[in-house]
């Protein structure tokens, strides 16, 4: 389920006039500050959100293939608790692993800007949990998304759909409670979720030690991750 190196036709991004305005209003700042950190507009991208932090991570490929952090946005509005969606209706923002091709992208949103994180994914499908249309999007209201505000939208939408512009086949989108480090983890022990917890920190611990995004799949119910560039 994770992405993989692909190419993604110019002309299967989806456009609009809106989508435009938005890349040439922030397309300058954004390669400013891009070339101060020694990144490429339209270099491959790959997205972290921590819930209970609010926060959105937008990192970039650097030249020598690890990601690089490049800024972290406020998450203006999620709906629901910590803990994974599980059902339609339910109004709560999902936790997992998602990767966002260039059919995911609405640059018509309702909210903006948006693009679809794909719920409910394979792993999400093994355990019965239904659900649609679930996104990251601009405004500031939400129903089960997450929602970044029309000027952080701008920004993520604009160098998410350059990536894909540029050859990158999808980016993988990581969703966490919080950040699972040992001590949050033990924290949450008491938690109904923190065995789910357990299973998504992997991830998290293997990108902090190679930046670059762990290879994912789904096997007997269970995510199972591999170093980028490894054999499963």
């Amino acid at each position: 389920m994770t992405a993989v190196p692909g190419t993604a036709a110019a002309d299967s991004i989806p456009d609009s006039a809106r989508a435009r305005a938005a890349a040439a209003r922030v397309r300058p700042a954004l390669e400013h500050g891009l070339a101060a950190r020694h990144l490429r507009y339209g270099a491959p991208v790959f997205i972290r959100i921590f819930k209970r932090e609010a926060e959105l991570e937008l990192w970039l490929r650097g030249d020598d293939g690890t990601f690089v952090l490049f800024r972290k946005y406020p998450i203006c509005k999620f709906s629901g608790d910590l803990g994974p969606k599980l059902h339609e209706g339910d109004n709560q923002a999902p936790e997992g692993f998602y990767p966002v091709a260039a059919r995911q992208l609405n640059p018509l949103s309702r909210y903006h800007l948006a693009f679809n994180l794909g719920y409910p994914n394979d792993y999400d499908r093994a355990h019965g949990r239904s659900g649609s249309a679930l996104m990251v999007h601009g405004g500031c209201v939400s129903i089960g998304c997450y929602a970044m505000g029309d000027a952080g939208i701008e920004e993520i939408y604009t160098l998410a759909a350059a990536a894909l512009r540029a050859g990158q086949s999808a980016f993988d989108v990581h969703v966490f409670p919080f950040r699972p480090t040992d001590a949050t983890l033990a924290a949450s022990a008491g938690s109904p979720w923190h065995a789910f917890w357990q299973e998504l920190a992997p991830a998290h611990a293997l990108f902090e030690r190679d930046r670059v995004p762990p290879r994912i799949s789904v096997k007997d119910g269970h995510y199972r991750l591999a170093s980028a560039g490894t054999a499963r």
